[in-house]
């Protein structure tokens, strides 16, 4: 019935079988608008999260309130920001703008949680046809490479997180990929388009993360020079449209140079190139936790990585081979020795990785592996698939148990299933690429499933959650006077550009609004104000000392005071419902 609804798909094994100068457009536009499906499915789960999406978003804000020229000069909360260029900020921003145009919010409200990651998402979902397409140019005529180059980026756990993500990872890969097409895509006598299309690229990167371009540059350009088949009137050319390319970026970094002088370096040093030899914020670096990642996060192709990487040592004269081997270096250097490592650094490693394992798991669809090898893989994926068919019967003795039974079950039925048929060497190679594509099919629905849960959208050691205080601290709750008030939360919760961007202000710090207001809005889990953390570090002349009333329950003992002078009746609006 699916093969009847949509013809590609019961004609994907003859298009990967056939030899054709042709990419494989269908096909890759089907696993296009999947990519598309799960990237955007359940974005509007949960708040924005620390530390950068709620910092993006802000950012983004700002940008969309700001007329020519001032919008090049991204701001948080008024002040320069100088963290990342704003390229990512500004296609948010364009978001905004479109929304409010179009009548979709009330005056002052924030933009929802969807439309902040909206445009991340749609830029990430570009990643799985492009890298198919790169596939294409490493190994034309190769059909069944590109497109299982483009399943495993489609279905990589990492990939599909960050997407949802208002961050700036899913873009830089894609814009990483698209300067290898452009590279790759050079040939004949005056390759000025694809030369402009890898700068552009490159533009991408600068106005991404800046001091991630030239390396990329650089061994990309390193790479294509290996190839030894265009002359220097064909290098003349390419180079030309890589210049013009890079103008966008490079003229916006001179014109943040100029008007904010020296600290515009900021993110090329501290923000870049210091996080090689320093470690942030306890963040400790080194080659192992992107490894432990790697390890975590790559089903179910991980085991593909080492017989990819074995072909393409054997092919390393190829194209395939070289550029394989040389992203891999390069997406290496860029991540292991770095002494801050954060989750989302280790992405670098997914391309790569994907462009390595595509043509391993065609050899593997096609039988063309040793059958020790195919048998062994084979095995491996049918343990995983039946051990998470397990949790199916213990559901009922937890609620986690329910909930990871629920998810998983696709994946690992799709798993069994390859297990038994790709462990078999007499069966047909339609049968082994069907139960290949079921794979693809029955993990993309357990992380369809995980988007639609707010379990996907954890955060990276940011105790307490920010969700309980949102009825406490967002402005649509403090009607009147209160949204006047100093709003001072204990336990450090006023660093946290989440709730800053709830509540739409910067928090102050705590000292500092004690002794500007006389009355304020403590949100706290203790007991009373007197016994909350602030109370304790701001001694007597701060909490104690004033008369303070309930003013708004929260969930999760988290309640909202309103202190005033001492001896003074704190009644400056009238006390707010409880929030449910």
């Amino acid at each position: 019935m699916v093969a009847e609804a949509v013809p590609e798909l019961a004609s994907l094994p003859d298009l990967m079988r056939a030899s054709t100068p042709r990419p494989p457009w269908r096909g890759l536009l089907l696993l296009w608008l999947a990519a598309l499906l799960v990237d955007l499915w359940g974005i509007q789960q949960g708040p924005l999260r620390d530390w950068d999406e709620s910092l993006v978003a802000r950012v983004a804000l700002e940008l969309s309130e700001k007329p020519w020229p001032q919008v090049l000069l991204p701001s948080f909360w008024g002040v320069p920001y100088e963290n990342k260029p704003p390229g990512a900020h500004w296609l948010i921003a364009a978001s905004i703008q479109l929304w409010r145009s179009a009548g979709m919010g009330p005056a002052g409200a924030l933009p929802p949680e969807w439309l902040v990651r909206l445009a991340p998402a749609l830029g990430s979902s570009l990643l799985s046809p492009l890298l198919g397409l790169v596939q294409w140019q490493l190994r034309p005529g190769r059909r069944a490479d590109a497109l299982w180059t483009a399943a495993v980026a489609l279905t990589l756990l990492p990939l599909a997180r960050h997407a949802h993500l208002a961050m700036l990872d899913g873009l830089q890969l894609t814009a990483m990929a698209a300067l290898w097409l452009g590279l790759l895509r050079a040939r004949g006598e005056t390759p000025l388009l694809p030369g402009l299309l890898a700068g552009l690229a490159a533009s991408g990167l600068l106005l991404l993360k800046a001091p991630v371009a030239l390396p990329v540059l650089a061994v990309s350009l390193l790479l294509r020079w290996a190839e030894r088949d265009l002359d220097r009137r064909a290098w003349r050319w390419l180079l030309l449209g890589i210049a013009l390319g890079l103008a966008p970026g490079l003229t916006w970094h001179g014109w943040h140079l100029a008007w904010r002088g020296d600290s515009a370096l900021v993110m090329w040093g501290r923000q870049g190139l210091a996080r090689v030899v320093s470690s942030v914020e306890n963040h400790a670096g080194g080659p192992i936790p992107p490894l432990i990642q790697v390890l975590i996060s790559g089903w179910p192709w991980l085991l593909l990585w080492p017989t990819g990487i074995t072909m393409a040592w054997r092919e390393r004269r190829s194209r395939w081979g070289r550029w394989c081997l040389g992203l891999t270096g390069l997406a290496s250097l860029l991540v292991l020795p770095l002494q801050t490592q954060l989750p989302w650094y280790s992405l670098v490693l997914w391309p790569p990785f994907c462009l390595c394992c595509g043509p391993a798991l065609a050899q593997l669809v096609q039988g063309r592996l040793s059958q020790t090898l195919q048998q062994g893989i084979a095995r491996i994926w049918l343990t995983i698939g039946i051990l998470l068919l397990a949790v199916l019967p213990l559901r009922g003795l937890s609620a986690s148990l329910a909930t990871a039974a629920g998810l998983t079950l696709p994946a690992g039925a799709a798993l069994v299933g390859a297990g038994v048929v790709l462990g078999g060497s007499q069966r047909p190679r339609s049968q082994r690429s069907l139960a290949a594509w079921g794979l693809v099919l029955g993990w993309c629905l357990s992380l369809l499933l995980l988007f639609s849960s707010p379990v996907w959208n954890w955060e990276l050691n940011q105790t307490p959650a920010i969700a309980p205080l949102l009825p406490l601290v967002s402005r649509a709750s403090r009607p009147g006077e209160l949204g006047s008030l100093p709003l001072l939360v204990e336990e450090g919760m006023h660093k946290r550009p989440s709730l800053r961007w709830y509540a739409q202000e910067a928090l102050p710090e705590p000292q500092q609004a004690i002794h500007s207001s006389r009355a304020l809005l403590l949100v706290s889990r203790a007991e009373s104000p007197e016994r909350s953390a602030l109370a304790g570090n701001l001694g007597i002349g701060g909490i104690h000392g004033r008369s303070c009333r309930l003013d708004r329950r929260g969930s999760q003992g988290w309640n909202r005071w309103l202190c005033g002078p001492a001896g003074a009746d704190p009644r400056l609006s009238d006390v707010v419902p409880d929030s449910p």
